[in-house]
């Protein structure tokens, strides 16, 4: 049985999805930095670039490599600038089935870059990796992150209540955790089928990356933790967890 996702380079009308590259070190620090990434994911704060480097050139690559899942750069087709990242994590074989975690960049939200990058995998791991089940899990205030699961035609399941941490920033300019829920999406092949693609949107193509890439573990861009939810991507990360 295959437990492995290939190297493959997704393309869709604006998009190219990729493995990372030691070039987005830098743009990947910048992003991760953002204030609603910090709030809703996992991901250290301060990002740092040497957190940016081993995400890029170790521990995202581990993700496929390991067989927990695979993690896209997601980038522009025509500026080749980074826009996101595409996670999926938390993959079970037997049961065809995982969990996909998103985070776009401050400046590429309000585009539908986050809709059109996870539509795009989704599409890819129904029809060519033949899997039967797509999860999203978003904080319960994450109205954001709630918009892309809807937009891509997932279906709500329910509430894991008290089952994730989000950060809010302190009147100090500090950081604390705060407990809330998670709204659990699913998306099956028989949902494309019915609703196929947003709008103006045609589809992807997808093609094999060559060479490939091994060591380390990670979860969140930085957050090596054996042993803990792969957590988009953000999640993101659903997480886009925004």
């Amino acid at each position: 049985m295959t437990t492995t996702f290939p190297d493959v380079t997704i393309s869709t009308d604006r998009l190219v999805l990729r493995p990372f590259e030691e070039e987005d070190v830098t743009a990947l620090a910048e992003m991760m930095n953002d204030e609603n990434i910090t709030a809703w994911t996992s991901v250290p704060h301060p990002y740092t670039h040497a957190d940016a480097r081993a995400w890029a050139t170790r521990d995202s690559h581990a993700e496929r490599a390991e067989g927990r899942g695979i993690v896209f750069a997601v980038t522009e087709f025509l500026t080749q600038r980074l826009v996101g990242i595409v996670h999926l994590r938390n993959t079970d074989w037997r049961t065809r089935a995982t969990e996909a975690g998103y985070v776009t960049a401050p400046w590429a939200r309000g585009e539908g870059y986050a809709s059109e990058s996870v539509l795009a995998v989704a599409q890819w791991l129904f029809r060519e990796q033949a899997f039967e089940r797509l999860e999203l899990r978003t904080p319960a205030d994450n109205t954001a992150s709630q918009q892309v699961a809807q937009k891509i035609g997932c279906i709500s399941e329910g509430v894991l209540r008290n089952a994730w941490t989000v950060r809010t920033q302190t009147a100090d300019g500090g950081w604390a955790d705060t407990r809330t829920d998670l709204i659990v999406w699913s998306l099956l092949p028989e949902d494309l089928d019915e609703g196929d693609g947003l709008d103006g949107y045609d589809g992807y193509e997808s093609y094999d990356t060559p060479g490939t890439h091994g060591g380390g573990r990670g979860a969140y861009p930085g957050h090596v933790v054996p042993g803990q939810r792969s957590d988009a991507s953000g999640h993101p990360v659903g997480a886009d967890r925004k």
